[in-house]
């Protein structure tokens, strides 16, 4: 018996690192695009699930999207000659205000290299993955998309009736009055409450400005818009937040012909590809293998819970603000 307990073990410590060996091999990036001299291809850039900042780690219980991926990506397309223009294709329902920024701001860096950049949007692209789009020279939205959602949110916990009940109390000692800002143990105060709302009212100011300008909207145009509520693709169009109704090959003809390359511009993904990454990325089991929300509980988050797919838990999640 204990003889076949070790070949188990061993024959699945085995079969894990193959597996991980495999998902390098496939995930691994190409070193270039080789297209017909004179010509060039439009690159495709995955952006999937709940943004942030860093890198995800991949695993069967986790998704999304971090920022270094991404960035990587950006930057490997501004570099190659061969990719004339790019197309991020989003399907997300937001995430972190710093992961939002941190893809944008390479998104500027790339249209800045000369590069076309076009945002592409699946089932959802609203609040932080709004913020990206925004960036690019053109959004194309399929009608039933959701986006907008241009708002912040931050949210505490109040657990006392919940310690109560179990007996738990918590005694904290802190080198200044706002380092336990918060705390679930205890009440916001209200010189808190306006802390909070003043980090949250400047991060708002920031996103306003950062679609004002991308969007070339005036401000006060904007601020009327971004009240937090969720826009369809069609009304979006209306609105001006996006420029036409499509799905990701009409977004992909779109920026060949902005960068010169025709309506059938030869295409390249620029992502983790293959079965195992897939899976390990969560692309083949987005609802029921991925958590709603990484674990970047100290962040102020550009989210839409409506956009979340079902059985994600957006009921019952909350963002602590501490």
């Amino acid at each position: 018996m204990k003889r076949r307990l070790v070949a188990a073990v061993v024959c699945m410590a085995v079969l894990l690192s193959l597996g991980a060996g495999l998902v390098s091999v496939l995930s691994r990036p190409a070193k270039g695009i080789k297209v017909p001299r004179g010509t060039g291809a439009v690159a495709i850039i995955p952006i999937t699930g709940t943004i942030v900042s860093g890198r995800v780690n991949p695993g069967l219980f986790s998704s999304g999207t971090g920022s270094e991926e991404v960035i990587e990506r950006l930057r490997r397309a501004a570099q190659d000659p061969a990719v004339k223009a790019v197309v991020l294709r989003l399907n997300s329902p937001g995430g972190t205000a710093a992961g939002a920024q941190e893809i944008a701001a390479e998104v500027d860096n790339l249209r800045q290299s000369g590069k076309k950049v076009v945002a592409s949007m699946g089932d959802a692209a609203a609040s932080g993955a709004y913020w990206i789009a925004s960036r690019a020279d053109k959004i194309v939205a399929n009608p039933g998309t959701l986006t907008g959602s241009i708002g912040v949110i931050m949210q505490t916990q109040d657990l006392r009736g919940l310690y109560n009940k179990l007996g738990i109390n918590t005694r904290t000692f802190k080198s200044g009055p706002y380092k336990d800002m918060g705390s679930p143990s205890r009440p916001v105060t209200p010189e808190e409450q306006d802390i909070f709302q003043g980090m949250v009212d400047d991060i708002y100011d920031q996103f306003l400005r950062a679609v004002s300008e991308g969007r070339k909207m005036e401000l006060d145009r904007v601020r009327k818009l971004a009240d937090g509520r969720v826009y369809t693709g069609r009304q979006a169009q209306k609105l001006g937040l996006v420029d036409e109704l499509g799905n990701l090959g009409d977004a992909v003809r779109l920026a060949g012909r902005l960068a010169g390359l025709g309506p059938n511009p030869v295409t390249t993904e620029l992502g983790p590809r293959g079965f195992w990454s897939e899976i390990l990325s969560g692309t083949l089991f987005p609802k029921g293998f991925g958590s709603a929300f990484p674990d970047n509980k100290t962040a102020i988050w550009l989210i839409c819970p409506p956009c979340l797919p079902p059985g994600s838990g957006d009921d019952t999640l909350r963002f602590p603000g501490s």
